[in-house]
């Protein structure tokens, strides 16, 4: 796992990349979040969704609901980019068009577009 911090509007947010599946449920999505606040202080950050399973974007499995709800319970906001066209589910779409109307969780096209809503205070 690769972490970089760049500062926006003040804000530090981390960009993580990795070639490896990172979260995977949700203690996976706790060590995550906790080791990037940890080495970084930043408590926003970007991940491609390769470093997602799969199964989370598969709402049925409800793994989606349970990492997310983490992230909001211990403060955390992310964004989670890359092309999310390829998925047909109608209550993924729904789903992702909620969570890009809030203020703490994003699913979006580009590095350039999580970090202008994660610079958002």
């Amino acid at each position: 796992m690769q972490i970089s911090v760049i500062k926006e509007k003040n804000i530090k947010i981390a960009i993580v990349s990795s070639g490896d599946i990172l979260i995977t449920d949700v203690q996976s999505a706790l060590d995550f979040f906790a080791t990037v606040d940890y080495e970084t202080g930043c408590s926003r950050m970007i991940i491609n969704k390769s470093s997602i399973c799969e199964e989370f974007f598969d709402l049925s499995t409800k793994i989606a609901g349970d990492i997310l709800q983490k992230f909001i319970n211990y403060r955390k906001k992310i964004a989670i980019i890359g092309d999310f066209s390829i998925y047909t589910s109608k209550s993924l779409k729904d789903f992702i068009y909620e969570c890009n109307k809030g203020k703490d969780i994003f699913f979006l096209a580009s590095e350039k577009q999580a970090i202008e809503k994660l610079s958002i205070d």
